[in-house]
């Protein structure tokens, strides 16, 4: 499978999970008992952590296609600030979330590890551009969006738990906790040593967050 094919899978499996959470924001009725107990329990957290992460798995495709960021810097930054905002309030609404997560402690802590790990990477992807580090700018964008895109994988591996693999729920989301996180960014550090670095003279965009 080509690049271009591999960018459209990524992009329709993210925009897939975006409607649906779109669906959950806006029609109560379609959530769960679990999720409508915990809209009455934490109801700011979880708006803070549905809404932001979606815009964040919706931005992050574009923002790491190249022909996007040649042809419109100016969106590509734009697009940028709006990315790192969604996923510091998603990521953060996600560790106050995890603490009463199904799946008791192994959930708890890798919900939490996944909400501190997303903010940490986009806040230095941040940093390095800040300092006009290219390369190292797109590895930890990259990082990040895996992080993000744990929001599919999750759904992926919960659907053949407790599918065709027929595991009970309660065993099945402690071990999806980690699951749907970690083997995204093995796969991501295994990209980085298949592909050739960025050109180290390649023009260097200003900062994301400048005017």
């Amino acid at each position: 499978m080509g690049e271009r094919a591999k960018w459209g899978v990524m992009t329709a499996l993210a925009f897939i999970i975006v409607g649906y959470t779109a669906a959950l924001l806006l029609r109560p009725d379609l959530r769960s008992s679990a999720l409508q107990a915990r809209a009455a329990d934490a109801p700011l957290a979880l708006f803070a952590h549905l809404g932001p992460s979606a815009v964040a798995l919706a931005l992050g495709p574009f923002q790491l296609s190249t022909r996007l960021r040649s042809r419109r810097l100016g969106l590509h930054r734009w697009m940028g600030r709006i990315y790192i905002l969604s996923v510091v309030a998603g990521g953060l609404s996600a560790i106050a979330l995890a603490t009463t997560s199904s799946g008791g402690v192994p959930a708890h802590a890798g919900f939490g590890l996944l909400g501190g790990l997303w903010v940490l990477t986009a806040v230095i992807a941040y940093q390095r551009i800040r300092v006009y580090d290219i390369a190292d700018h797109r590895r930890w964008t990259i990082r990040s969006y895996s992080l993000a895109f744990a929001a599919v994988t999750l759904r992926i591996y919960l659907a053949l738990a407790v599918g065709p693999m027929r595991m009970p729920f309660d065993q099945a989301y402690p071990a999806i906790a980690w699951l749907c996180w970690v083997p995204n960014l093995i796969v991501a550090e295994w990209w980085f040593l298949r592909r050739s670095p960025v050109s180290a003279h390649a023009p260097a965009p200003s900062d994301i967050f400048a005017a």
